[in-house]
């Protein structure tokens, strides 16, 4: 324990890997530092409904969020993925801290090069209500922070009075590995939450999930059920109708693509698939925050990515342990040696005896 108190401000109804994020990393910190929790109702979302995930660490760590709070405090306050305050026309609380940091979850700038959603309006609103010493926003992954730098050089005079974080703050990945299959088949998956960006168009879909392939599993295909104009060769599940586990099970390829006008920031889903000991194909740009775990290539290409895996097992088998290797330096405990002197930093003085 580092002495200092760490208050993490966050709109617990995230779906996805957001809220999956923050709760792996809400158990490293229970071990670095006193936790408190403030949850903020934005209007982004419109039940009260804690995202499963964050509620299992809730329950785990004995954490009784504080909701709606006037006064946010402590040493070091940590606000998870502000663009929830999107919609907000003011901040509902006073923050009171030595030092603020700000998790960048999303891009600020879109593959297009149009602004994803007001970053500034975001931060002013923090900026107004934070009475600290500190100001710094941290990008979650090295893409992240490209999207951040290009969308400052837009603007110069855009985020006044923040500096950035000289490392990433990195989704910490603590999975158990499993060990790839020694006889890869053309079983094709992929896994998000519903939403039009996360998903392709519909003729990049078909080239990734073609009637040639044995399996074709999406899980969170919400929008693509009981649609006519749906393959009658892909196996749709609703998003939270299948367990991750399970859907992982029965296949060997996970083949991730997004919507041109949209990139993830860091892909917590495509390391779940690298864990458990799956060929991740997906993007060259989503790639970059993994680099040799994950295959970067376009969609037309995944066909012969594939056969030539299944063509040769043993290059399967090496490149997903190779992969796992990679994964590790998203570990808990990289994330607390790089997190700690911020810690420390924050702390308040030890009392002579």
């Amino acid at each position: 324990m580092t002495g200092a108190t760490v208050s993490y401000i966050l709109d617990p109804r995230f779906p996805g890997g957001t809220s999956s994020a923050v709760a792996a990393e809400l158990e490293v910190m229970a071990q670095m530092a006193q936790l408190r929790v403030y949850a903020i109702e934005t209007k982004m979302f419109k039940s009260r409904e804690i995202a499963p995930q964050l509620q299992a660490a809730f329950n785990a760590l004995d954490i009784e969020p504080i909701w709606n709070p006037k006064t946010i405090s402590g040493d070091l306050v940590v606000f998870h993925n502000p663009s929830c305050l999107r919609f907000e026309e003011v901040f509902p609380a006073q923050i009171v801290a030595r030092h603020l940091v700000v998790i960048e979850h999303e891009n600020f700038v879109h593959p297009t090069g149009q602004d994803a959603f007001d970053a500034e309006h975001c931060h002013t609103l923090l900026a107004r209500h934070a009475f600290v010493l500190d100001r710094t926003i941290a990008p979650i992954s090295n893409w992240n922070r490209d999207t951040i730098t290009r969308w400052q050089q837009n603007g110069p005079d855009r985020l006044t009075g923040w500096s950035m974080l000289s490392f990433d703050w990195f989704n910490i990945c603590d999975f158990d590995m499993t060990p790839p299959t020694k006889a890869p088949q053309d079983r094709r998956g992929r896994h998000s939450r519903p939403g039009f960006d996360k998903f392709p168009a519909l003729e990049v879909l078909e080239q990734c999930f073609p009637p040639s392939a044995t399996c074709n599993l999406i899980l969170g295909g919400d929008s693509f059920i009981d649609q006519d104009t749906t393959p009658a060769h892909w196996d749709l599940i609703p998003f939270r109708g299948m367990e991750v586990r399970k859907y992982l099970e029965v296949i060997d390829f996970m083949v991730y693509f997004t919507a041109q006008s949209f990139r993830e920031s860091f892909g917590r889903v495509l390391a779940e698939g690298v864990a458990a000991g799956k060929i991740v194909i997906t993007d060259s740009e989503t790639a970059r925050a993994f680099g040799p775990a994950v295959v970067a290539c376009e969609p037309a290409e995944v066909d012969e990515v594939i056969a030539s895996y299944i063509a040769d097992p043993e290059r399967y088998a090496n490149d997903v342990r190779a992969a796992q290797t990679a994964l590790t330096q998203y570990g808990p405990e990289p994330f607390r040696k790089a997190v700690n002197p911020l810690l420390v930093a924050a702390a308040p003085p030890a009392v002579a005896a």
